[in-house]
């Protein structure tokens, strides 16, 4: 049973198809008195960063490339962007690559601290995204991993054998995927 109020039709509920993805919160016509009802989102692709990155950023990526032989086959891009670094990874190799991540000395990173799920509806083929907040206690550093995959093919390994934190939240990104209609995007294995 549907609580009381809990589908009011609001634009929120249901983003907006359109992928141009104007106004605040998909509002289009009339009633919008915020002032953003002329925003127009631009949707941006993500590209390699060139080296060199800047700060720990490049001793993370070479200490990564060393530890793990499969590097050129799982990472798909490292990108930084607004002081962050994101490591791109292949989805069927997140858990191998955060393996690597805690247990490499020249890495540590220790702690996820956060696993999120992404919906990128309409900028992205593969556009259910997860991602993994890690960081290094050890070194005082953070870095990001994402792993895209398709409606179609929405699997992607857990990383609760190395990381038992995520468990919970490996679980509330699969719960939040499910769209309105109750369909299954999000399953771990």
């Amino acid at each position: 049973m549907t609580p009381a109020g809990a589908t009011s039709g609001a634009p929120a509920e249901f983003p907006p198809a359109s992928p141009a993805g104007r106004g605040m919160f998909g509002n289009q016509g009339t009633g919008d008195v915020s002032g953003f009802g002329g925003l127009v989102r631009q949707h941006r692709t993500i590209e390699d960063s060139p080296r060199p990155y800047g700060g720990y950023f490049d001793e993370v990526r070479d200490a990564l490339e060393e530890a793990y032989p499969a590097f050129g086959e799982a990472i798909e891009k490292v990108v930084v962007d607004r002081g962050e670094l994101t490591l791109h990874i292949r989805p069927e190799r997140i858990a191998e690559v955060c393996q690597v991540m805690r247990d490499d000395s020249a890495l540590r990173f220790e702690l996820c601290s956060s696993v999120s799920g992404v919906d990128y509806l309409g900028a992205d083929e593969r556009r259910l995204h997860v991602v993994y907040q890690l960081t290094s206690m050890t070194y005082r550093r953070r870095v990001r991993l994402e792993a895209a995959v398709s409606v179609e093919q929405p699997h992607l390994p857990s990383v609760t054998s190395v990381y038992p934190t995520a468990d919970w939240q490996e679980r509330e990104a699969y719960d939040m995927s499910h769209t309105a209609q109750g369909e299954r995007c999000l399953t771990r294995h």
